[in-house]
């Protein structure tokens, strides 16, 4: 990788490429099979680990890649397009993996960063609560200091890799009184091991399955001081914000994936089932599908890709972020439910994968944050932009 993380065209290919072979070899032939088992992919899993997907935004002097926003953003397409709940088990993890290597100590760095990145330690991030998703400064999870350790008390739910997952990011309150709340809330780098944390059901989902989706508890449970993100309290949440800027950027990229891999069932099929006389590709009505879809699909990608390289050149990019998010997902949801209607009966049925296409891609819409919360942050960033000085 060359200097800042920044991959060379060539470099960039080779990860890619490696990917796409991966899922073409190993992720498609069994993606449906084990998604309609609900069977947690052990297997490619392993061979995720091998090829230093955990550690793909990680520095080299930890063991990972080190790879920039751009590459990270295709990488999650490919395997999004094989199957995008694969794309889930690494997803999470590269959050907080964000979140560590912008604002842990060093000795955090040293500690977590090298089993992140081979994958001996994954999981995810612990943000949501039944009364805060959107609004996480409702939270009511805390964690109070015990002498050299914190005692979290609390329930997040919709966590990730809860169930086969180790270690993950938690967002608490360590100051309860805080005004306004962010001010009180701090984020933690937590293990299993310890008494006082219960997984706990996992949650029966339309889509996104094989990956676990769990609810977590928490009674008095012990969290050394030396994982506390940064070693300072009270900055959780911002530290958190610029780990779901990352996020929203990965979540665009997987609904680019589900487009793309529907799209391509798509009009690969056109050009096969005949109506008619003649392949339905053929039918204008099914060309102006095909052209919406695949334009809507580029417009994606470019979205994704303008927003990834202001990231790289360490900008904020709350408004592109946004924006990808927003339209890539809403592509995802759109050309799967296309997709559907050009297959007709087919795109109904088990026995292609159009059908698992469209029930994931829901989870694009609403996970990252919702699409209504993304256009309110797209919203505040215009006015902010665009103020009117007279």
């Amino acid at each position: 990788m060359s200097a800042a993380g920044h991959a060379t065209d060539g470099e960039r290919e080779l990860i890619v490429s490696t990917v796409r072979k991966f899922v073409q070899q190993e992720v498609i032939p069994a993606a449906s099979e084990l998604e309609h088992r609900n069977e947690y992919p052990h297997q490619l899993v392993k061979q995720m680990q091998a090829m230093g997907l955990f550690g793909l935004n990680i520095p080299e002097e930890y063991g990972g890649a080190n790879v920039d926003t751009t590459t990270l953003a295709m990488v999650f397409e490919e395997i999004s397009r094989g199957w995008m709940g694969l794309a889930g088990i690494i997803g999470s993890h590269s959050v907080m993996c964000d979140v560590l290597v912008h604002f842990g100590t060093a000795e955090q760095k040293s500690r977590f960063l090298p089993a992140l990145a081979s994958g001996e330690k994954r999981g995810g991030i612990c943000l949501t609560e039944s009364g805060a998703g959107t609004d996480l400064q409702s939270m009511t999870t805390t964690a109070v200091r015990d002498g050299g350790e914190y005692r979290v008390s609390g329930a997040k739910m919709w966590i990730t890799n809860a169930r086969q997952g180790n270690t993950f990011l938690l967002l608490a309150k360590t100051d309860p009184a805080a005004q306004p709340a962010h001010r009180g809330m701090s984020a933690f780098i937590i293990e299993k091991g310890a008494t006082g944390l219960t997984v706990g059901r996992d949650i029966d989902k339309l889509g996104y399955k094989s990956v676990e989706t769990c609810e977590l508890h928490f009674d008095r449970f012990p969290v050394p001081a030396a994982n506390l993100i940064g070693g300072v309290e009270g900055r959780g949440f911002k530290q958190v914000m610029t780990g779901l800027e990352s996020e929203r950027l990965n979540v665009a990229a997987r609904g680019l994936g589900i487009a793309r891999a529907a799209f391509e069932e798509a009009i690969r099929y056109a050009q096969r089932r005949v109506t008619f006389g003649k392949p339905i590709a053929e039918h204008q009505t099914i060309q102006n599908k095909l052209a919406d879809m695949a334009t809507k699909i580029e417009a994606s990608r470019l979205l994704i890709y303008s927003a990834a390289a202001k990231r790289d050149r360490g900008e904020r990019c709350d408004l592109e972020a946004g924006m990808a998010k927003l339209f890539a997902s809403e592509t995802a949801a759109e050309v799967s439910f296309e997709a559907m209607r050009i297959l007709g009966a087919n795109g109904y049925s088990k026995d292609f994968p159009v059908e698992r296409y469209y029930r994931d891609a829901p989870l694009v819409v609403i996970g990252g944050g919702t699409n209504e919360l993304q256009r309110l942050i797209i919203a505040k960033n215009l006015l902010k932009k665009y103020r009117d000085h007279e």
